[in-house]
């Protein structure tokens, strides 16, 4: 049933993580019997109002998913389950507005360096754990109030009268679907497009009008020219796409096209890195030169000076992303190896 699958859906998005699956698979088995049960009384399938009805009685997926929480101590599982939604989307938040703050804040300042974000991800923690204890008290507070009868929680009065599931979300693709394999067609594919932009890389040093077009021309009058670490960045690059194709072919051979590589994955991710800081790390952000410097430095010398600030503070907001991208990944890739050897474990 659509519908169960969609409530199913909902209710394991409020479920501990580390017993997502086993929860929500036990649950379908008595949901279904449940539903079975009905339709055999019935001696037909449940109509869409009937099956609604149903699983309203059954209660919100919040509700339904309480019922699963451990045992709490500070908040109590009538207000608990909102408690965690609040507090995951309070730290969600809190973490993206503080990443845009100081984000904007090192790229417009006046001296923007490596330094500054390392501050940043050294604080962060700190400041997660401020809001997480602000959101903790008021509802301490909160249950504080329940549990004397100062304060009735709508949840615990009327579970499901402003809750209908025909408001449940549609299924995710992954989901209803499933993650559909790579097809082998599409694995060639992809090589063949690989070798195709590798080959458009490493033309590009010679007949840069393949990337600049008719701007090509504007380059070799221009009094600027690209400093030597441009062809370091350059054989980076040209090195981590040698590497994914390799892996690719490697793959294609082997016939393991479809396998998941979560770790590879990563370790692209963190390859790719390595260009970046290595331009970030030129003395004086000087990756813009000028060709004559006796003759044009009065000229050009201030534009040079803002060309060069516009490009490092460019690639350091490219850095901030692409570490927080890394840091997320290597979080969930650790989250789901320890569910795995809990699961293992059982």
């Amino acid at each position: 049933m659509d519908l169960l699958d969609r409530y199913l859906q909902a209710v394991k998005k409020h479920l501990p993580w580390q017993r997502q699956d086993d929860i929500i698979a036990e649950l379908r088995a008595n949901l279904e019997a449940q539903l079975e049960e009905k339709e055999s009384e019935l001696g037909r399938p449940l109509t869409t109002g009937e099956a609604e009805e149903w699983l309203k009685q059954l209660g919100a997926p919040l509700q339904m998913a309480a019922r699963y929480q451990p045992q709490q101590y500070l908040i109590g599982p009538t207000v608990f389950p909102i408690y965690w939604y609040v507090l995951k989307m309070a730290t969600a938040w809190c973490m993206i507005i503080y990443t845009i703050v100081i984000g904007v804040e090192i790229l417009v300042g006046q001296n923007p360096s490596l330094t500054g974000v390392v501050e940043a991800i050294v604080h962060a923690p700190f400041v997660l754990m401020t809001t997480a204890a602000w959101v903790t008290l008021i509802f301490a507070a909160l249950e504080l109030a329940v549990a004397q009868n100062r304060f009735k929680f709508p949840a615990a009065v009327a579970p499901s009268v402003s809750w209908t599931p025909s408001t449940l979300p549609p299924l995710e693709v992954d989901i209803a679907l499933g993650k559909k394999p790579r097809s082998y067609a599409q694995a060639v594919a992809e090589l063949i497009f690989g070798f195709i932009f590798l080959i458009w890389v490493l033309l590009l040093p010679r007949h840069p009008w393949l990337l600049f077009g008719p701007g090509a021309a504007f380059l070799n009058s221009s009094p600027y020219e690209l400093a030597p670490v441009w062809f370091q960045f350059y054989w980076w690059i040209v090195a981590l796409n040698v590497l994914q194709l390799g892996w690719r072919c490697v793959d294609l051979m082997r016939g393991t096209w479809q396998r998941q590589r979560p770790a590879l994955h990563i370790f692209y991710k963190a390859f790719g890195l390595i260009p970046i800081v290595l331009l970030l790390s030129v003395p004086d952000h000087a990756t813009v030169l000028l060709k004559d410097p006796a003759l044009n430095s009065a000229p050009y010398g201030v534009t040079l000076d803002t060309i060069n600030l516009g490009i490092y503070r460019a690639f350091l907001g490219i850095l901030i992303i692409a570490s927080l991208q890394l840091a997320w990944d290597i979080g969930r890739m650790g989250v789901n190896a320890w569910r795995k050897g809990e699961a293992a474990m059982r």
